[in-house]
């Protein structure tokens, strides 16, 4: 086997920094001053739903069913041809599960029972509400935020594979039940991840075009370079990964019943936005410009938007600086107030 080869079949790089820790000494501070991904070992083992998991799938589902309270979820499913890969089909018209709802309940039993093989069936619930679906599981089973408010969400399946994506939010994603492999790369991997379509996605965001258990390097050629930077590791019941903002990550579960619970949060207030749609709205109006018009717009952007230490206002009166005055509640309001005048001509 060449050099090339082997690095080819081990291309899950290196692992994720890791420490152990629990829920007592679990600090968000500490992860806001973090720019590196890290696995936190046991932080949720203490959580009566991850012990009741590593007695048996069975138990898990004893236990999970005190908290259901009748409710529909969406849920994905498809064959066991696809070996757990959620994504397009062939021509791209569609995606490759079939999209619909079900009773949390029946859920629950289906995965549980397709869960055992080996070659399962693919059974998905993706991002749901917790107090939606289990009402007052986070009584017991929960971290402290110090007064955020993250967006708590469930995910359950048996095995599935999810291409690799990148949030905004930053995650803390705790493994309940199953186990799961995390690959991440930092955000400057982009182009080397060969992104999809941003209105037709999965999920709501865009994904790898790659399949990363069978890897076509003369179609995706840039994705050995994201394999060298990769990070990867697997986690247990109990376990738990922050994957700060915007970094890429594939996620995989490989155990026969899985089950997730993921936090995420922002630290900068709400009413600024977010930077997603000024993507969009830079796709029309500076993508197609030509390209010395171009030019001139990233020096305006680099100057308004990402300058160094002196601001663009330091030589405007303080009471005439409007959008360039530090931005608060009540500026933003006008803002976006004026960008809808101007969308809507």
């Amino acid at each position: 086997m060449t050099a090339t080869e082997q690095n080819d079949k081990n291309w899950f790089g290196e692992r994720i920094p890791e420490k152990h820790c629990s829920q007592k000494n679990f600090s968000v501070e500490e992860l806001h001053h973090t720019a590196e991904p890290i696995v936190l070992r046991n932080l949720v083992g203490e959580w009566p739903a991850v012990k009741s998991a590593k007695i048996s799938d069975h138990e898990f589902v004893n236990y999970i069913k005190e908290f259901n309270c009748g409710r529909v979820v969406p849920i994905s499913v498809g064959s066991e041809e696809l070996d757990g890969r959620v994504f397009y089909n062939e021509d791209f018209s569609g995606l490759n599960v079939k999209q619909g709802n079900s009773l949390f309940s029946t859920l629950l039993e289906k995965v549980f029972s397709h869960g055992k093989d080996k070659r399962s069936k693919l059974i998905y619930m993706a991002s749901v509400d917790v107090e939606h679906c289990v009402q007052g599981f986070g009584r017991d089973n929960s971290l402290d935020f110090n007064g955020l408010n993250p967006i708590i969400s469930m995910w359950i399946g048996t095995r599935t594979r999810i291409a690799a994506h990148n949030d905004l939010p930053l995650n803390v994603a705790c493994v309940v039940a199953g186990e799961r492999r995390f690959t991440l790369f930092p955000p400057n991997q982009t182009e080397n991840l060969y992104p999809g379509p941003f209105e037709f996605t999965p999920a709501g965001r865009p994904i790898s075009l790659v399949d990363f258990h069978h890897p076509d390097f003369e179609r995706f050629p840039k994705f050995r370079k994201a394999m060298r930077v990769a990070k990867s590791s697997v986690l247990n019941p109990g376990d738990a990964i922050f994957i700060p903002s915007m970094w890429w990550h594939h996620v995989e579960a490989v155990g026969n019943f899985n089950v997730l619970v993921n936090y995420w949060w922002r630290t900068v207030p709400s009413y600024l936005g977010t930077p997603q749609d000024v993507l969009n709205h830079a796709m029309l109006t500076l993508r197609d410009l030509p390209e010395n018009e171009k030019q001139i717009w990233r020096e305006v952007f680099e100057y308004y938007v990402f300058g160094g230490e002196n601001t663009p206002a330091d030589h405007i009166p303080h009471k005439i600086r409007g959008i360039l005055a530090p931005m608060d509640q009540q500026l933003a309001r006008r803002v976006r107030s004026y960008l809808v005048s101007r969308l809507n001509r």
